[in-house]
């Protein structure tokens, strides 16, 4: 895998290296120094299911992310490029040249992190660029907050069981992202006829259950996992229960539901 990888992102301006014992790839630009390191277990993992499909997504990935680390991003002018990206929190909390990210606490699984939107790829914003443009975390969080609005909430649906479930799947970068459109959220909410439940397994789906039953609590924790194991950038795979504008994480044990 180490080889395939190399051997696909070779380039005169990078070096690579390994670290034998996290068992992590670094692609680094010589000039910069600037980089992405990968963990090669997990993508020997997807691999093993989706064959080149998932070399082909780490490639992306590392090369989009190379593209946009070399880019002149500037945040004045681009505000309609603002967007607030879901991530778990276990996301690293800084750069790998150890400058903050801007993020904000969401819930007990999850955080909100900013992000300049360049195309094919996006930026996280960090303290760096902010002091460079003289903005402060209240502006970027309210334009946000404001883009995220913008952006199509058409959702498909299925019913098991005489549970429906919602799916909202745009591959825009930003599908997890809806949870923060609270119009959005509390028009869905007035929808159900049941309990509301929303699950955010990874960053390019957004779920929304309808449950009426014991058995729809099973299907979304066997869908969020499903999700989880599948997606390029995993979030969690917990669901939430949404109570009077709040996320409450779900614990489903067995055939029993403990919230």
């Amino acid at each position: 895998m180490k080889k395939e990888l190399e051997k696909r992102l070779a380039h005169s301006n990078r070096s690579f290296l390994f670290d034998k014992k996290k068992d992590e790839l670094r692609i680094e630009n010589k000039q910069t120094g600037k980089g992405i390191t990968i963990s090669l277990p997990g993508i020997i993992a997807k691999w093993e299911i989706q064959k080149d499909q998932a070399i082909e997504e780490v490639v992306y990935y590392v090369e989009e992310g190379l593209n946009a680390m070399d880019a002149d991003s500037q945040l004045s002018g681009h505000e309609k490029n603002i967007f607030p990206v879901i991530r778990s929190t276990s996301f690293p909390s800084e750069s790998e040249e150890g400058v903050s990210f801007l993020f904000d606490d969401h819930t007990a699984e999850t955080r909100i992190y900013y992000a300049l939107d360049l195309g094919t790829t996006y930026r996280l914003i960090d303290r760096r660029l902010m002091e460079k443009e003289g903005w402060v975390p209240e502006r970027i969080r309210e334009i946000a907050l404001f883009n995220i609005r913008s952006l199509s909430t058409e959702m498909k649906s299925d019913v098991v069981a005489g549970n429906t479930f919602y799916f909202l799947n745009k591959n825009d970068g930003y599908d997890a992202s809806r949870i923060l459109n609270e119009p959005f959220i509390k028009k869905m909410e007035h929808e159900m006829k049941g309990s509301m439940a929303i699950a955010v397994p990874h960053q390019d789906v957004l779920i929304i259950a309808d449950i009426m039953n014991e058995i729809g609590y099973d299907i979304l924790a066997e869908l969020t996992m499903s999700f989880f194991t599948s997606g390029r950038v995993p979030i969690t795979s917990l669901s939430f229960l949404y109570e009077n504008g709040e996320f409450e994480p779900i614990f489903i044990l067995g055939k029993n539901q403990n919230k």
